[in-house]
């Protein structure tokens, strides 16, 4: 009796998988704290006062909140048609699927070549545009835009999934339009899921180096993001690099914590 007892309180885990996950955290959490402990702590504030800083922070901020933006605008949609088309469009919905999981999967820096032979001066598309993309704070956003979107698709497509339907059958029984049914009663259902990938969507964007760097270029105050200038600021300042990386890490984290673990499928606390 008691060594049941004993077990429903472990919730049936076996000690012997406490050694893996234990390794497991400290991969994951010891790089962290080795960045905590070794942050020119007393060094801080005047290491992020430097002009170069602020650019890079202000920019990072700024075009992480606007791919977040455009993330919503076309995510939501392609979230829809994902969890939503009909049945005979399986396989269709399954290719879109894997179109939208590429990025996640994608070296970044590919993803920066592929953003240049669409977009460049030379591109499929970028040849017919009559300005140019490349090197530009735009092409930051489009770059942010291409690794972070899916994210967001993914986490609104799983709660659409989740959301219970009979709300919408009742609203579309009384009359209420399509939209009227998606801004009311669609939207409000989703909205944890919505914000969730969101939150992880900016979180992406700010954190962007690979595909930044190869289709935007590093130039201060118009490209290079907070990544960018961690990176060469470690080839010449390692104390530099280590602050801004603690202030990516706070942001990220700052962020994560707020979700209240949302983003895992099933937790709500």
């Amino acid at each position: 009796m008691q060594r049941s007892a004993r077990r429903k309180r472990q919730g049936f885990l076996s000690p012997a998988l406490w050694v893996p996950a234990g390794l497991a955290l400290a991969l994951l959490g010891l790089p962290l704290v080795a960045l905590v402990v070794r942050a020119p702590w007393s060094q801080l504030p005047e290491l992020l006062a430097q002009p170069s800083v602020g650019s890079a922070l202000a920019l990072s901020l700024a075009t992480g909140l606007m791919s977040t933006a455009i993330s919503l605008v076309l995510g939501i949609p392609l979230a829809l048609v994902l969890a939503r088309s009909a049945q005979w469009a399986a396989v269709p919905r399954r290719l879109l699927r894997a179109l939208v999981t590429v990025p996640l999967v994608l070296p970044p820096v590919v993803g920066g070549v592929a953003l240049l032979l669409l977009l460049g001066r030379r591109g499929l598309l970028g040849q017919f545009l009559p300005f140019q993309l490349p090197f530009t704070t735009a092409a930051v956003v489009i770059a942010q835009v291409f690794v972070a979107m899916p994210f967001l698709v993914l986490a609104v497509e799983g709660a659409l999934r989740a959301s219970d339907r009979r709300f919408e059958t009742a609203a579309a029984t009384l009359g209420a339009s399509r939209f009227t049914i998606f801004r009311r009663i669609t939207l409000p259902l989703v909205f944890p899921g919505v914000a969730a990938g969101a939150l992880l969507c900016f979180c992406r964007a700010l954190g962007e180096f690979g595909a930044t760097i190869t289709f935007a270029g590093s130039f201060p105050g118009v490209t290079q993001t907070l990544p960018i200038a961690t990176y060469l600021q470690l080839q010449t300042d390692p104390d530099a690099a280590i602050a801004l990386s603690l202030v990516l890490m706070i942001i990220s984290a700052a962020a994560l914590v707020s979700l209240r673990d949302r983003w895992v499928p099933g937790v709500t606390a």
